[in-house]
């Protein structure tokens, strides 16, 4: 790891300052993906700024009848909140689901939503990625694809967000609150948070340079029965081969957006209305524009099927 220079703020705008003043500092809060990523030599910041201190870890009610979840809220508290099982149990279950409890007890609400990918490529130093080095190329496209995007993705990337929460808060019409440093606020629905690669696969989220995330807002709960499901290579500790996260209501309708498959967690609104028509019209609709691998193809039929076990068991 190289060396690093370091401060503490005590205020969501200093801290977003901080940022703005270093292009080469970045934030640290659990430290669970960006401390891996420093010994690779991934990423390589000359200074953190930690935003521990800051007093963003509060789980409240919303004047709408929602919840506010603050951006230093542990993985684990946020899974255990008493309102976030009852009433919002596909996130709940979401987080369980991902990565170990001892990392569930350090990481944070907004360093979920930031992990990068977990594509070999862009782990591997000695290979081209165009996220790691803008404009080197992607060895993944012809390359090992099995864990990789089947939609979604570009001619200069094919990598595949990691996250199991963001899934959920995907499902749930989230909002994703921030501050830069000059102290103004914005909100950023969780549809427009995570970016499509395109040309520029660096750049991963609608986050402006030194924008800090304070907080994530659930809006008042629609009721229904919750799924998470997972399909991955191992029971656990493993990331999502295809996930499902769902919202089924009694008369069969309801919400569904998938993980594994593309850059960002996959939700096709239009293709809910097919719900009660079953999985194969779902992923037919949500899947239409897929390029899948040889590799990798086989995700389309997984998706479907685990979208179809959540429906079953939705219908008792």
């Amino acid at each position: 790891m190289r060396a690093f220079s370091y401060e503490r703020p005590t205020t969501p705008a200093e801290a977003a300052s901080a940022i703005a003043a270093r292009p080469d500092a970045k934030f640290i809060a659990g430290g669970t993906n960006l401390l891996d990523l420093m010994k690779l030599q991934i990423e390589m910041p000359a200074h953190l700024v930690d935003v521990n201190g800051l007093g963003l870890d509060k789980i409240e009610p919303t004047a709408e009848g929602g919840l506010r979840i603050g951006a230093l809220v542990r993985n684990t508290d946020l899974a255990a909140d008493g309102r976030v099982r009852k009433e919002y149990g596909v996130l709940s279950r979401a987080i369980v689901a991902g990565a170990s409890g001892q990392l569930r007890n350090k990481a944070t609400t907004a360093g979920n939503l930031l992990q990068r990918t977990r594509c070999p490529y862009f782990y591997d130093t000695a290979q081209a990625c165009n996220k790691r080095q803008p404009g080197s190329g992607c060895a993944a496209i012809g390359g090992i694809s099995r864990q990789l995007g089947v939609i979604g993705t570009s001619e200069a990337c094919i990598a595949t967000n990691p996250g199991d929460m963001s899934v959920a808060l995907r499902v749930l019409d989230a909002t994703v609150e921030t501050v830069d440093a000059k102290g103004a606020t914005r909100t950023i629905p969780i549809a427009e948070f995570h970016r499509l690669p395109g040309d520029t696969p660096q750049v991963e989220t609608a986050l402006k340079p030194g924008e800090l995330i304070t907080a994530v807002s659930l809006p008042r709960p629609v009721g229904g029965t919750h799924f998470y499901r997972k399909v991955r290579d191992r029971a656990s500790y493993a990331f999502a081969l295809v996930s499902v996260a769902a919202i089924v209501q009694r008369d069969g309708s309801g919400r569904v957006a998938f993980g594994g498959l593309a850059p960002k967690p996959w939700r096709v609104e239009a293709a809910e209305a097919d719900l009660p028509e079953g999985a194969k019209r779902v992923a037919d609709r949500a899947f239409a524009e897929a390029k899948p691998t040889r590799d990798n193809a086989f995700k389309l039929k997984l998706a479907e099927r685990a979208l179809d076990a959540v429906l079953t068991e939705a219908r008792g």
